[in-house]
């Protein structure tokens, strides 16, 4: 609309210019001012018609070319592009954009848990001339992704149960939700990144019963762990006893009668060397050995 605009006005200042040119009051200042105003106003709107044939897409956004109805197949990339002056660009983001949801879902023993999840979704540039003529308005986010999301994430929680999503199996629930809504939507032109997991609300009752169960086992691997510890600490003072036995028994094999005999014998002379002085009676102790007394 402003291209014909512009051109309207171009063509009237240009017939205003020409008519005044061939008036022959050439020294009349109004014709003069009426000749400059013509000339402006023609390079004015001239330049304003001229970038209509140009449009500029941002960074990040691809553009749809609707020409009274003809929409182009391949898009616009960003950048300055030239177009069709009276045909409507219609601009689109491909950036990753974020789409948060918190609902109610049932589990599959029919428990209501409480999800939080987000969707990381983008368009596929190829396909936002598919989606602006098949989705109304373009808006697909509203149309086509918000309620699958919402449905997917529903269908999906039935099928695990409400314990299970309390910690092992929270990440398996974020992949199939994922999967499921990209094979849904993915035909409709936009891509699934990721739908990760960000909280998940179960009842207070399973809450405190899966608490209590993991202190219970917590507990038991504790005691398993003193009981393996006292019965390795039994092994091996038995191990010990056992050494010393054997050390006494190989001992006291090895002692005899007549070796401690000798060994008297041989402290005997001893003590009778010293310059000590003592008194030795000999044959008056036990198994003949003398008796030692201490004169100091």
């Amino acid at each position: 609309m402003l291209f014909i605009l512009s051109l309207l006005v171009v063509v009237i200042a240009a017939f205003v210019w020409f008519s005044s040119s061939r008036q022959k009051f050439d020294n009349n200042p109004a014709y003069q001012t009426s000749r400059k105003i013509s000339i402006a106003a023609a390079i004015v709107f001239g330049i304003i018609a001229l970038l209509q044939c140009f449009t500029q897409v941002p960074a990040g956004q691809v553009g749809v070319v609707d020409f009274f109805g003809i929409v182009s197949v391949k898009p616009l990339p960003a950048g300055i592009n030239i177009v069709n002056p009276l045909a409507n660009v219609v601009k689109y983001s491909i950036q990753t954009k974020e789409h948060k949801e918190s609902m109610q879902a049932l589990s599959r023993e029919g428990l209501t848990i409480g999800l939080e999840v987000s969707a990381l979704y983008r368009l596929n540039p190829d396909s936002a001339a598919r989606v602006y003529k098949t989705v109304a308005g373009g808006d697909y986010e509203t149309i086509i992704l918000i309620p699958q999301f919402r449905s997917i994430c529903r269908a999906v929680t039935a099928s695990f149960q409400a314990s299970a999503l309390y910690s092992s199996e929270r990440e398996q629930l974020g992949s199939a939700i994922q999967e499921e809504l990209a094979k849904t939507i993915a035909p409709r032109g936009v891509t699934i990144e990721n739908t990760p997991i960000r909280n998940v609300a179960l009842p207070a009752q399973l809450t405190e019963a899966i608490e209590q169960k993991q202190r219970a086992d917590q507990e038991s691997q504790r005691m398993e762990f003193i009981l393996t510890k006292e019965k390795q600490e039994a092994d091996r003072k038995r191990i010990e006893a056992k050494g010393i036995a054997d050390f006494q028994t190989i001992v006291a094999a090895g002692i005899s009668e007549q070796l401690l005999r000798w060994k008297g014998i041989e402290a005997t002379l001893k003590i009778a060397e010293s310059t000590n002085a003592k008194v030795i009676i000999i044959g008056s102790g036990k198994d003949g050995l003398p008796v030692i007394l201490d004169t100091k």
